[in-house]
């Protein structure tokens, strides 16, 4: 991603981790829970390998392209599981989200590190980054919220792999919600 070193390198560090823990995450639950998972793995993983900073790894000219056939799959996979559940239309919007900001940041395409030099045209690229920007901000609030601790007060806490942790499932949604926000805000 063009933008600053430091933050690149967080996010990176984020996304990897949050790939890492959806992978352990893969080996406790339902089959279901497991591919939702692997889903969020690759987008962890994807995610982390499109942060990593322009100035420390000039990446060659097909690898946008290729993000965007990844993550097109990403995306056509998850709509296809979205018969069974709306939680995948989330998974689809993030991958249509990662192939918008794969194409922003090819060579000779509007975003990248000239963006906001060129001038764009009224509804385009600027308005579909305020609708996913405004879309993840959505999702990171409402992920936030269920994180909080309810008065329900309950009894005692089962012993819980690490990886059948739902609260845990969800900060690694909430942590892939800011990465996204900030990586649209780079675009």
């Amino acid at each position: 991603m063009h933008g600053p070193v430091l933050p690149g390198w967080l996010l990176v560090a984020l996304c990897a981790a949050t790939g890492s823990y959806c992978l352990l995450r893969m080996r406790s639950g339902s089959a279901q829970a497991r591919g939702a998972a692997g889903g969020e793995a690759v987008m962890g993983f994807g995610m982390a390998a499109m942060a990593v900073p322009a100035a420390f790894l000039s990446p060659p000219p097909w690898l946008p392209a290729g993000y965007a056939v990844i993550f097109g799959g990403a995306a056509l996979r998850a709509l296809w599981l979205a018969r069974g559940g709306v939680h995948h239309l989330h998974h689809v919007v993030g991958s249509l989200a990662m192939v918008y900001m794969a194409l922003a940041m090819a060579p000779g395409a509007g975003g990248g590190a000239h963006a906001g030099h060129e001038g764009h045209a009224a509804g385009g690229v600027p308005l579909l980054t305020g609708a996913l920007l405004l879309y993840f901000a959505g999702y990171v609030l409402s992920a936030g919220a269920r994180l909080l601790p309810t008065a329900s007060g309950g009894g005692s806490v089962a012993a819980v792999s690490w990886g059948a942790r739902p609260e845990l499932a969800l900060a690694c949604r909430l942590s892939m919600g800011v990465a996204m926000l900030a990586m649209l805000g780079m675009v």
